[in-house]
């Protein structure tokens, strides 16, 4: 009887190891999948196509510098030109995440100030792409800078040539600070002057029609420009013309600013963007090359 009662015990006994090797196995099975599923989303979020950064300071042909910065080819000392050409680094603790340089030059009529930086974004966050924080970055400053959705179109866009003829400066109605007809049609002579002075005020001041901020759609993955005026009165008036785009994880940022010699001189807006966008375009043309 003892032998018997024996027996049963390790019977027993096997059951209960074979039991707990049973679960372990199942738990097991639990951390393979929860491995996997952690692999499927590092996967889902892919890295950017950049993983270095131009040379800040060489990315300005200087043919480009002649053209956004005049006040160097009346350097006549050599060194000093060369000098100009090279720019001054931005102080950066890693060239592989953000770098840049700027330059500051002064002419006869003018000086003028040019800043270009380039951040590669990387994310940390095994959910979101490169390209989805880059994004991000560039909304962020797209919607402090104010930008409105999309630009209001020109006159010339707008009005057939009887319309831009009624308008004009020439035509015997009254016309309001924007150019447009007054809403009075009133033919008073103080009127006119006041209407003449407010449209000569506006005009010093605001971003001529047809180039005013907005959304580029022909660079990088996404752009935008801003054009501000500040200064007036007894002090000249500083144009400050912004480019920004981003092209998947690098986001480009170019300053471009001009400040008068002269009291009273308004730098060229659309000279100064058209200058802008095409220093804009050569940079993310050798991104991508």
């Amino acid at each position: 009887m003892q032998r018997k009662a024996y027996v049963t015990g390790i019977a027993a006994l096997l059951a209960a190891l074979l039991a707990g090797c049973t679960s372990g196995s199942s738990g097991g099975e639990d951390t393979t999948d929860k491995n996997a599923d952690t692999g499927t989303s590092a996967v889902a979020a892919q890295p950017g196509k950049y993983r270095t950064l131009p040379e800040a300071c060489g990315a300005v042909s200087h043919d480009t510098l002649d053209s956004l910065l005049p006040g160097i080819a009346q350097i006549t000392d050599e060194q000093q030109r060369e000098k100009a050409y090279a720019g001054d680094a931005t102080l950066t603790y890693d060239t592989d995440r953000k770098v840049g340089c700027h330059w500051k030059v002064e002419s006869a009529d003018a000086t003028d100030r040019l800043s270009v930086d380039f951040e590669r974004v990387v994310s940390y966050d095994n959910a979101v792409s490169d390209d989805s924080e880059a994004q991000t970055i560039y909304t962020q400053l797209e919607t402090a800078a104010d930008i409105p959705e999309s630009a209001p179109p020109s006159p010339a866009e707008t009005e057939s040539p009887s319309e831009s003829a009624s308008n004009s400066p020439s035509a015997s109605t009254p016309t309001s600070a924007s150019g447009s007809a007054s809403a009075t049609g009133s033919a008073d002579p103080s009127s006119s002057a006041s209407s003449t002075a407010s449209a000569a005020s506006a005009s010093s001041s605001a971003t001529p029609a047809g180039v005013q901020p907005r959304t580029l759609s022909d660079l990088g993955d996404e752009a935008y420009l801003d054009d501000q005026l500040s200064g007036s009165g007894s002090t000249a008036e500083q144009r400050t013309v912004t480019v920004v785009f981003r092209t998947s994880n690098v986001v480009v940022t170019i300053v471009y600013e001009e400040q008068p010699m002269a009291t009273g001189t308004v730098p060229d807006s659309k000279e100064m963007q058209d200058r802008a966008q095409n220093l804009a375009g050569q940079l993310a043309e050798a991104l991508n090359s």
